[in-house]
């Protein structure tokens, strides 16, 4: 079990979650299809659920995205979340680099601040700055997040923004470098891909992926529990990996890690 007991480096993805048409489906469908404990949470936060494995919190479920009147519903989909040591600073660093802020800096209780942009390619990310909760207590195992990854049309644009707001660096990855890596203190936190290599049509995104003992075996209990797969599980050097939508098309990765 690989437990994060401190908070995560600025620029770190620390904490994913998804929003759901249907929060108490999508609660159930990722305890059958991973394994965790989570309930609604109390309504001065909107109900926002903690997801646990191992009594660990993993990932964050919450109900539909409100929206002005006449406007469309966002979509269900996974959020990545970089940590920050300061919101305020983090969000002004966004507007001026050429990002957009969708969220302004929310305090949420006693947990941390949050805020949601889009970098200039508009790929989504949220922002976490954190007070009593940090993020992701348990990652790299079955049932966690094992890695992120930002699908985008422009890494070189993307590259320099992600350097200015958060320190962070994009740069070919040793051991392939036909990939990037997003690199924080020296250390490659999650992987850069350009979209060109995604469906035509395909929005940049940072896509989430879950780390699970048997791929196959997890696509055929996801097909039947309702999710959708869009790419069939094949063998990469890094991995067993298939791409999924859940219940109300959210999309993720799920992959078998080559042991390290």
């Amino acid at each position: 079990m690989v437990e994060v007991t401190e908070p995560y480096a600025v620029g770190t993805p620390c904490w994913v979650d998804l929003n759901a048409r249907d929060q108490q489906a999508a609660l159930d469908f990722y305890k059958d299809l991973f394994g965790w404990q989570g309930e609604i949470g109390p309504q001065e936060f909107g109900g926002y659920a903690i997801c646990a494995k191992n009594d660990k919190p993993v990932a964050g479920i919450m109900g539909p995205v409100d929206v002005e009147p006449g406007q469309p519903q966002v979509p269900s989909n996974w959020t990545t979340y970089l940590s920050t040591d300061d919101a305020d600073a983090t969000l002004t660093a966004i507007g001026d680099n050429g990002g957009t802020v969708l969220l302004p800096v929310m305090t949420v209780g006693s947990t941390g601040k949050m805020l949601v942009a889009a970098d200039p390619s508009g790929a989504v990310f949220g922002v976490w700055q954190p007070l009593d909760f940090f993020g992701a207590q348990l990652v790299n195992e079955a049932g966690a997040v094992v890695w992120n990854e930002l699908h985008t049309s422009a890494p070189g644009e993307v590259g320099a923004f992600y350097d200015a707001v958060f320190g962070a660096r994009i740069a070919p990855m040793e051991q392939m470098p036909e990939y990037l890596s997003y690199n924080v203190a020296g250390r490659g936190v999650a992987g850069v891909l350009d979209l060109a290599n995604d469906p035509p049509g395909t929005p940049p995104h940072w896509r989430t992926y879950f780390a699970v003992d048997d791929v196959d075996s997890t696509v055929d209990a996801l097909v039947r529990a309702g999710g959708n797969l869009l790419d069939p599980p094949t063998d990469q050097p890094w991995g067993r990996v298939a791409l999924v939508q859940d219940l109300d098309g959210a999309v993720f990765s799920l992959i078998t890690p080559v042991p390290m």
